[in-house]
């Protein structure tokens, strides 16, 4: 949880490389947390890396689809569908 807290905290500064690395600690940590892929795919969109943030979002949809995560899932299929 203190990767993903760190995670947050470097998307609300801006710093899009130390916040992906910090989701990515968060999950290596726990893989079905899967708000974290939520906020990977994010930072990833912001630092320009769209196909990362493509396969982080299907990871992230399996993962809420497996644990009946309906709101996090929602929140990942409106972000993939956002990708241009």
């Amino acid at each position: 949880m203190s990767h993903y807290g760190v995670g947050l905290e470097c998307v609300n500064r801006e710093m899009w490389i130390d916040a992906i690395g910090a989701f990515e600690r968060a999950l290596r940590a726990d893989a079905g947390y899967c708000a974290a892929y939520y906020h990977k795919a994010r930072a990833e969109l912001a630092a320009e890396r769209s196909d990362d943030a493509r396969r982080t979002l299907d990871t992230g949809m399996r993962c809420a689809a497996d644990v009946a995560d309906e709101k996090t899932l929602a929140e990942m299929r409106e972000l993939l569908e956002s990708i241009a």
